[in-house]
């Protein structure tokens, strides 16, 4: 069993991940910013940890990766403000890598989005521009790390009850529930054949585990 680190602790997915990891017998440390967050995350059966992302240093990240095996960044600013945006989307997740290496936990797992990649499309004047670019060159730093890596790419998230099947690279929206999002990163912290791979994903047909498998 891993011990398992969780950025982002008290998100919607982060919460349901949790649950599901500390069944499958894995020592869970959930991040989260703010205190009155910790019950929430200790009634998942996961170690509160409260933490900024945002005005942590690559040094005092490092220390809280440390004696982890696997590190998971479900953490974001939520949207609104740009500049927060890119300070936690961005700097703080390529931060939260370089720490990872520092503290020799190679295994890295990024929950980004179906349209993260270098023409994502969107364009500059939308509202969505500044987590659009902050995601893509936060993935973009993990995948040119010595880390052993897997970006994972939901599309539209939904509060859907759970299938435990999926589709690859899916035409449109890519909705996919929240509860097969976290089961999709089990799956992923399980299959090794991840490491290296963006996995794009929405709702679908096949099995979880089949699915995603190298």
């Amino acid at each position: 069993m891993a011990r398992i680190l969780v950025f982002g602790g008290h998100g919607k997915v982060a919460l349901l991940l949790e649950r599901l990891l500390v069944s499958e017998g894995h020592t869970v440390t959930a991040v989260v910013r703010n205190p009155d967050h910790e019950p929430d995350v200790a009634a998942a059966g996961a170690q509160p940890l409260v933490a900024d992302v945002e005005a942590f240093d690559v040094g005092q990240l490092t220390n809280v990766i440390s004696g982890n095996d696997v590190v998971v960044w479900s953490a974001g600013a939520g949207g609104g403000d740009s500049s927060r945006t890119y300070a936690v989307d961005r700097d703080a997740a390529i931060r939260s890598m370089d720490a990872a290496a520092a503290a020799g936990v190679e295994r890295y797992v990024m929950v980004s989005w179906l349209g993260s990649r270098a023409d994502h499309g969107v364009a500059a004047d939308s509202s969505f521009f500044a987590y659009a670019d902050a995601k893509w060159a936060a993935d973009e730093h993990l995948a040119n790390s010595s880390l052993d890596w897997t970006i994972l790419g939901p599309g539209t998230l939904t509060h859907d009850e759970p299938t435990g099947r999926i589709e690859i690279d899916p035409d449109g929206r890519g909705e996919v529930s929240r509860a097969d999002v976290a089961a999709v990163i089990a799956a992923t912290i399980a299959d090794d054949t991840t490491i290296g791979r963006t996995i794009r994903f929405g709702a679908g047909d096949e099995h979880i585990g089949h699915a995603i498998a190298g």
